[in-house]
């Protein structure tokens, strides 16, 4: 009970900075002995969020899951799944073309060095604030190849530069090797295994699109999340977002040795703040100088732009799901995860 009430007013802290007009936060442990949820401006634990870069997750998943089925290898080069004229012109960083010297690995752990089309050029971010807007995956590519690459291509440095394109070539990849479209693939091999029966990838208007907070204006953009297919277009509730993550680490959806081979950590471009990137999924350090080295372990997971989040601490077991869902403040769900860890008292 104690603990319990410490995780709501870290919570209520959060949600208090009137900045934050609805959210929800389920936190459990394995054992299932811990189990806290809170809610705020009618957000409860079954209510549709949008997951954003969350559902990166999501794709991790199913290339780990061709990787250990042996249907593909993080050394494959893409050039291996992608046609040759989608690649042309990708990459090409101080003269020299590197577009088909990528791989499935530079993909997975952001070292393509790849600029991200969301954040620079056009700036697909600052658009969604003004228009719904669908883009395809050519249309993505494109963008991307009318910008500079921000290094060449090398797994084996400490260089990461987070970018969409990196997933959503992944997606792409994970499309031609099954034969199926994505929201079949996940259907196939995460909703249905685990029994995530209101998590979906919106594909028309019969599926519910969640409005988005932009500070104090709602957003309605189903076009445009509907279009960030495997690098964020996912709906789900906290609930099943729980029981996704749960099964991410504990081996329900692919052999948890496979997590060591992916923990190599690389540093993130100054904007991600205290993000570190492994193999498909963020790395938080809690003893670092964001926490006046007070923290202890590392956090697990993936957060989204719109506020969601999805994280594990390996060091109290302690699993945290939810959604700010402010646009305008990303960040503060890192905060709020970072803070729920070093406050609770396993």
């Amino acid at each position: 009970m104690k603990q319990t009430l410490a995780l709501e007013k870290m919570f209520q802290q959060t949600t208090g900075s009137n900045r934050i007009y609805e959210a929800v936060l389920l936190v459990e442990n394995t054992k299932g002995d811990v189990s806290a949820c809170f809610g705020y401006g009618g957000k409860h634990a079954d209510s549709p969020l949008t997951m954003a870069s969350t559902a990166k997750l999501f794709t991790t998943v199913c290339i780990l899951q061709l990787w250990e089925q042996g249907r593909l290898s993080l050394e494959d080069k893409v050039a291996r799944h992608v046609d040759e004229a989608v690649l042309k012109g990708l990459h090409v960083y101080k003269g020299r073309e590197y577009s088909f010297e990528l791989t499935v690995a530079d993909l997975l752990f952001q070292t393509s060095g790849l600029p991200d089309y969301f954040e620079e050029g056009s700036n697909m971010r600052k658009r969604t604030l003004t228009e719904d807007y669908s883009i395809t995956f050519a249309q993505m590519v494109e963008e991307t190849k009318k910008l500079r690459p921000h290094f060449a291509p090398q797994p084996a440095s400490s260089k990461a530069y987070y970018s969409d394109i990196n997933f959503d070539l992944m997606g792409h990849v994970i499309e031609q090797i099954e034969g199926l479209p994505l929201e079949k693939v996940y259907e196939k091999r995460i909703f249905g295994p685990l029994g995530l029966a209101r998590t979906y990838l919106p594909t028309g208007p019969e599926h519910t699109v969640p409005e988005i907070y932009y500070k104090d204006q709602r957003l309605h953009r189903p076009q445009a999340i509907s279009s960030y297919r495997a690098s964020g277009g996912c709906i789900t509730t906290a609930v099943e977002l729980m029981v996704f993550l749960k099964g991410f680490f504990n081996g329900a959806l692919f052999p948890v040795r496979l997590l060591e081979k992916l923990a190599v950590y690389r540093r993130l471009q100054l904007s991600m703040g205290p993000i570190r990137y492994g193999g498909g999924f963020m790395q938080i350090p809690l003893r670092s100088a964001n926490t006046l080295f007070m923290g202890k372990g590392e956090l697990l997971g993936h957060s989204g732009t719109t506020g969601s989040f999805a994280f594990y601490y390996p060091l109290k077991d302690l699993f945290m799901v939810g959604d700010l869902n402010q646009l305008a403040h990303p960040s503060y769900a890192i905060r709020l995860v970072m803070k729920l860890a070093m406050g609770y008292k396993a």
